[in-house]
This record gives C-alpha cells, structure tokens and sequence, in this order.
C-alpha cells in the first residue's frame, strides 16, 4: 500500500524555484506563481543566484555534468522553509533524482535535505495552503495536460484537475489518453524529433477533440511543446501554465 503523504501546515515563507523554461520563455508563468502564494500571505524568497536543476544532463546520461550543475542549488536554499517549483519536471528530479544523483558523495546529506522540502507548484497550492477560489471569468471549457514527471514521479496527477474543479465557471473535458506524454521530454524531443512530432501530433488531436478552446499544464516543456504544435496547425486552440490561467480567473 502506497503511504499517504502527510502534507505541513502552510508557512510563512517558501522558497520559489523558477525553472530554465519559466526564466527564458514563460516568466509571467512564475510571477503569477509568485502571487498566488503571495494572495495566500506567503512571504516568497526567490533565490537570485538559481540555474538548471540538472535534469537535461541527467536524462542524458552525464551524471557527472548533472552533478556539477544541480551541486551549485543546493547551497541556495539555507532556510527550512518549503522549496515550491512550477514543474513537475524540475521538482521531479529535484525530489526523486538528487539523492540518487548525490548518494555517496559529500552532498549527499544536502541533497536528501533539500529533496524533502520540494512541492510542486499545483501539490502546494492545493495541499499545504488549500487554496480557496473565486472564479471571476467567462464560462469555459478547458482541458488540462498533466506532464509525465508530474504524474509519474511526483504522483500528482490530480492536483491540477482538482484545482480547476475548484474554479466555478469552468468545465473541465477529458481527453482520450490523456496519461500519454505530449513527446516533449526534455532532450528527447531534440535526439528523436520525428518521434516527438507523432506523439505530439495525437495529444493536441486528443485535446482538439475535446471541443476546448484551450488547454492548461502545469510544465512549460508541455506548454511549449503542444501550444506550438497547434500554432504551426494553424489551430485555435491557445495554451497557458496553470498559474497563470488561475491568477488570470481569479484577480
């Protein structure tokens, strides 16, 4: 039986990791982030020194490279407060791979400690701060992409759906598969980009078939992946982080 995780009392503080892909692509993404937990009275300490958590290398297989790149976060997080991620990627490795990655070296303690302190964006907002919603939008269909790390190595594929469910003038639609990964991974949409292009094909098929104008994730790599194959379809059908989707229905 898998143990029930048992989720802190919300703090006042958190630590905020923005990800390579919010800071050059989808920054609103990460502010909005940012005030969504700032509405819920959480002081929000952004560590400014903050690179690439490592996965990249990683799922590569240059550990010794991904050593060197997430050795330099670790040091950024001194406090005991929550570190809260908007990725289920970048949380990911950062909760299940740093202690693999780290295991026997002089990080290792760090490591598992930082590791423990880790929450995806979706998971926080919905378990620790139990967020409460005031749907101010237009009635609307939407349906949701869960990532694959989200869902498969954080086990947090119904954190987002229950977010939205929160959200009183949105339906959300199922797509068919929708556990099937959206074929973006990282560098494997780069080393298998003909792959990559099938798998993402089907999932905006799977989402056009909804009837939804628009779809919402919780990880950019998604994001980027799916909103940009509907655009070079020439399809109207628009992507947005979580994040922002719920600031934007909300403030």
């Amino acid at each position: 039986m898998t143990p029930v995780k048992l989720y802190p009392a919300k703090p006042e503080k958190i630590y905020f990791y923005g990800t390579c892909l919010v800071d050059l692509f989808y920054p609103e993404a990460g502010l909005d982030g940012i005030r969504l937990l700032e509405r819920e009275g959480i002081e929000v300490v952004y560590p400014q020194a903050q690179t690439c958590c490592g996965q990249p290398a990683y799922t590569s297989g240059h550990h010794d490279e991904a050593r060197a790149v997430a050795a330099a976060q670790l040091d950024l997080f001194p406090g005991s407060w929550p570190i809260v991620v908007p990725s289920g990627s970048c949380g990911g490795m950062m909760r299940t791979h740093y202690p693999q990655l780290f295991a026997g070296t002089e990080h290792e303690e760090r490591a598992n400690e930082v590791a423990g302190r880790i929450y995806e964006l979706t998971e926080f907002l919905l378990h620790v701060c139990q967020l409460r919603l005031e749907d101010r939008g237009q009635p609307e269909k939407v349906a949701m992409h869960t990532s694959c790390s989200a869902r498969r190595e954080m086990g947090l594929a119904e954190t987002g759906p229950a977010l939205l469910a929160r959200m009183g003038q949105v339906e959300l639609v199922e797509q068919a598969r929708a556990a099937e990964c959206c074929g973006f991974g990282g560098t494997f949409a780069v080393r298998h980009p003909e792959v990559s292009a099938a798998m993402v094909e089907d999932k905006t098929q799977a989402i056009e078939a909804t009837g939804a104008k628009r779809f919402v994730t919780s990880d950019c790599g998604c994001l980027m992946n799916i909103a940009g194959r509907f655009e070079h379809q020439g399809k109207a059908v628009e992507g947005e982080h979580i994040a922002s989707y719920l600031w934007r229905r909300t403030s």
